[in-house]
């Protein structure tokens, strides 16, 4: 069997960073010479090649125009390659990983997101095993030849995870990621670990898609005791967004003062998209287990169940680029599509 070959995208962040030791600053080094900076690459048994964005973006500045350039990147890429491993600023990986799982329909290859917290020339770095056991999974093969993953995953300190389960929970710590919702699909110690049971199984034949139809014309309103009808009155002035996700309390449960209900059938009245999402990282929305959420389920809000925010987001983006009516809406966004719910 020949070797893998693996797809090395930088999108930009601090793994792909080196730090000016006279000046103390980071600045991103040439992907080129990647072999130079991580040797260790060239033991391993795949043939790596790398793309970088021309201008290399912090992941604070990330949106819809770059997710598309990602997609593009791998389906211009998809036939040559067995597996890609995205490099990524950590803040918002979970976004676009998310976004990118979305995207990409029928995938039947690995696509690895990684990055780090400290950049690959620090003493102590996390680049260089976040790397290469991210290469690793994504050479990752089965006793017929084909990728054992099969979905868009995030790799991160020793663990393998579905992408659009994640969060990131620490800013400062190595393990910065969690999946509570979700088993890992993979663990790095001693030995490369597949849980395969947890893995997503594609329909076999489909053909690879990708859907670069992103609507972003979405709101995010989390809420706080004390809320006021003035800090929500500008979405309903507002002509330009289609839906709205509610990070609600616990199960999913929201304000019962006739002014927040009020608000809520107002937006429904308007054809905006509500969607109940609950605050908690781990958990999921059951509306109608308490009193404070049957008022949520009269008015037909769908419920997002287990997803996080980050996946809720990409969810709304992907399918309001698929522009459906408003019951298909709520039925398919209900409805697990890419092991992203329960």
């Amino acid at each position: 069997m020949t070797q893998p070959k693996i797809l090395l995208i930088y999108t930009g962040g601090t793994i792909g960073m080196i730090k000016d030791f006279e000046t103390g600053a980071l600045r991103a080094f040439n992907f080129d010479k990647l072999l130079e900076r991580i040797p260790e690459l060239s033991h391993l048994d795949c043939d790596i090649e790398t793309i970088a964005f021309d201008n290399p973006i912090d992941s604070s500045d990330m949106n819809p125009k770059n997710w598309i350039k990602m997609a593009s990147i791998i389906e211009e890429n998809y036939n040559d390659f067995d597996g890609f491993v995205v490099l990524h600023g950590s803040d918002t990986m979970s976004y676009s990983a998310s976004v990118l799982s979305f995207m990409l329909e029928n995938l039947a290859k690995p696509v690895i997101f990684t990055g780090s917290q400290l950049p690959i020339g620090d003493l102590r770095t996390d680049a260089k095993e976040n790397l290469i056991t991210s290469i690793q999974v994504a050479s990752l093969f089965d006793e017929d030849g084909n990728p054992q993953i099969k979905e868009v995953g995030l790799y991160f300190e020793y663990k393998l995870y579905r992408a659009n389960r994640t969060t990131k929970i620490n800013a400062e710590h190595f393990e910065a990621f969690a999946s509570l919702n979700y088993p890992p699909l993979a663990e790095s110690g001693v030995h490369l670990k597949v849980f395969k049971e947890n893995l997503l199984r594609p329909k076999e034949g489909e053909l690879f898609k990708v859907h670069k139809e992103i609507d972003n014309n979405i709101a995010l309103i989390k809420l706080f005791p004390g809320i006021t009808r003035a800090s929500l009155e500008g979405f309903l002035a507002s002509d330009t967004i289609k839906a709205i996700i509610l990070e609600t309390y616990g199960a999913g449960n929201a304000p019962t003062e006739a002014w927040f209900l009020g608000f809520l059938y107002k937006i429904k009245k308007k054809g905006i998209i509500i969607v109940n999402v609950t605050q908690c990282s781990g958990g999921k929305v059951i509306m109608g287990q308490y009193q404070t959420s049957v008022a949520l389920k009269k008015l037909n809000i769908i419920s997002g169940n287990d997803i996080t925010t980050e996946a809720a987001i990409a969810k709304l983006m992907y399918l309001l680029g698929r522009k459906m009516d408003e019951t298909t809406f709520k039925t398919v966004f209900e409805t697990q599509i890419r092991g992203e719910m329960s």
